[in-house]
Parts: structure tokens; C-alpha cells; sequence
């Protein structure tokens, strides 16, 4: 009986090992990916956290607990950037997503030329940003750009002048650059989702009597639905971080009118040299875009469950 136990022990160690070697071989795969997370990602927000607690000065740097929060609610441009950063976000996700979508539907359609088209409604998104933003600004600029004597006669302006200069209408030039660039975005992820919506359903909605309209909102938009919620929020992230066709154009003028909140942290940190309050902005905007994420991550699960 005792000879039986001795060699049913011995055979059970192998299996153990196999088994915690089953269990760690896919974090040894993992591995590599997840120190370049941390070190890329994880290590800098740590460093950057932790930069909104201290006060920087030229030569030397102090712990102030809290006290780079405090200066932030009694910070009016501060305030004015947030709003513009609502602006600049809201806008710009507006006419990108709906003129994405318009041409989704439309390069979904079978027509003569429509690799051509394709090929041009997808090159915006290959161009960089830095050169975006100074070709608009060349666009607007009323003595080599067409686009203010545009604007004039189609009496949309007394006058061609430079939208970039005027407070009231500097912003509509950044958000017209990037409706331009972020427009494929769109595009793309919606076409893509487009081809999964199964063929039959289409047939069977137009054999039961549905109309277009009927067989777009009854058919296609609950199919697109999860992927809108996905992509609308992946792309509300990237504008309301995005300071490149800003800064380009305009740098946050006239009068802190186009002043969104990246643009006020890339200023903080590397004109005015204050690390540790560009940090604590950054810090602000981090939680605020965590925050909506959240709830639209939640929204999307609801709306997966429905489809």
C-alpha cells in the first residue's frame, strides 16, 4: 500500500509543472509588450502625477502638495481653455462624424470611380498635421489664400480678411482643418462596419415594404451602433488632446480665443517653464477624459446588448 502512494506521488509533479508552465508561457509571450507599456506609458504618468505635486523653478523644485489645484480654481484662462476646449472638441467630432458617415454610405454603393474616390477621401488622414495646419493657415491668409475672397464673395464677410485674426472667428479655422484631417477616421471605421451588416437583412427589410430611411435607421444604424460609440469616443480623446493644428495656425490667439487646454499646457510647460502646473492641467484633463470614457464605454455595452 505504501509502495502504490510512493509512485503516484512522483507522477504527480510533472503535471504541476505543466501546469505552472501553462499558466506562465503566455505572460513570457506578453512579456515584452508589457514593459513597453510601462515603460512608455505607465513610468511617464507616474513622473507627470507626480510633477503636479511640486513647484519648478530654474534651478531648483519644491513638494506643494495640493497647491497647483488650488491655483487652478481661481485660474480664469484656465476657465476660458475648458470652454474652448468644448468648443474645438464638439464641433469639430460634429461635422466629422456626420460627413464621415455621409461618405461611408456612399463608398458602400457600387459606382464608376469609386477606388478614385476612396483613394482621395482617405488621403487627408496620411498628410501630417504640422503641414495641415500651415497649409490652412495659408488657405485663410487673404494674400496668398483663395479662401478669405471666397468667403467675400459669397458675402459671407464685408471684406476678405484673415478669420485667423478676428476673436469672434479664429477658432472656425482650426475646426475647419480638422474636420478636414479627421474626416477619414471616420470614413474608414464606418465602411469597414458597413460591409459586416449582412446583405439579407437589406433584401428582407425592402421585400417587407421598408423604405431607405426605414431600412437605415431599423437595419443599419443598430449594426453601426456599437462601432459609432466606440469610434466617437476614440476620437473625442484625440481632439480634446490634439494642440498641433492649433498651435500651427494660431498658437492659441487672438486673445486666448482659439486657447484650448493642450495648447495651454504645452505653453505652461515650455514658455513659461511652470512644469508642475502644466502637469496638474494635464492631471484635470486626464480625469475628465477618463471620466467620459467611462460613461460612454457603459453606453456601448448597453447598446451591444440591444443589437
Amino acid at each position: 500500500m505504501t509502495y502504490a502512494v510512493s509512485e503516484i506521488r512522483p507522477a504527480g509533479k510533472p503535471r504541476k509543472k505543466r501546469l505552472t508552465h501553462a499558466a506562465t508561457e503566455p505572460w513570457l509571450y506578453l512579456s515584452p509588450a508589457i514593459i513597453l507599456l510601462v515603460v512608455v506609458l505607465l513610468v511617464p504618468l507616474v513622473i507627470g502625477i507626480s510633477y503636479s505635486f511640486r513647484k519648478f523653478s530654474a534651478f531648483k523644485s519644491e513638494y506643494v502638495g495640493l497647491g497647483q489645484y488650488q491655483v487652478m480654481l481661481s485660474d480664469a484662462v484656465l476657465g476660458q481653455a475648458l470652454v474652448n476646449t468644448l468648443w474645438w472638441t464638439v464641433s469639430s467630432l460634429f461635422f466629422q462624424f456626420f460627413l464621415g458617415l455621409g461618405l461611408a454610405l456612399l463608398l458602400d454603393k457600387p459606382f464608376h470611380g469609386r477606388k478614385l474616390v476612396q483613394a482621395l477621401v482617405f488621403l487627408p488622414w496620411a498628410v501630417p498635421s504640422f503641414l495641415s495646419g500651415l497649409t490652412w493657415a495659408w488657405l485663410f491668409n487673404p494674400i496668398i489664400g483663395p479662401l478669405p475672397h471666397w468667403l467675400f464673395a459669397l458675402g459671407l464677410k464685408a471684406e476678405p480678411t484673415n478669420i485667423l485674426s478676428d476673436p469672434a472667428t479664429a477658432m472656425w479655422g482650426p475646426i475647419v482643418a480638422n474636420v478636414w484631417f479627421g474626416i477619414p477616421f471616420f470614413a474608414i471605421t464606418l465602411l469597414a462596419a458597413l460591409k459586416s451588416i449582412p446583405a439579407e437583412l437589406h433584401e428582407a427589410a425592402a421585400i417587407d415594404g421598408a423604405s431607405p430611411w426605414q431600412r437605415f435607421t431599423k437595419v443599419t444604424l443598430p449594426f453601426l451602433a456599437p462601432t459609432i460609440a466606440i469610434t466617437v469616443m476614440l476620437r473625442t480623446i484625440w481632439i480634446a488632446t490634439f494642440a498641433d493644428l492649433i498651435f500651427v495656425m494660431t498658437e492659441g490667439g487672438p486673445a486666448g480665443s482659439t486657447n484650448t487646454v493642450p495648447v495651454y499646457i504645452y505653453v505652461s510647460a515650455f514658455k513659461s517653464l511652470d512644469k508642475g502646473y502644466a502637469s496638474a492641467v494635464a492631471v484635470l484633463l486626464l480625469v475628465l477624459l477618463i471620466a467620459y470614457a467611462i460613461a460612454l464605454i457603459a453606453i456601448r455595452r448597453s447598446l451591444v446588448r440591444h443589437v
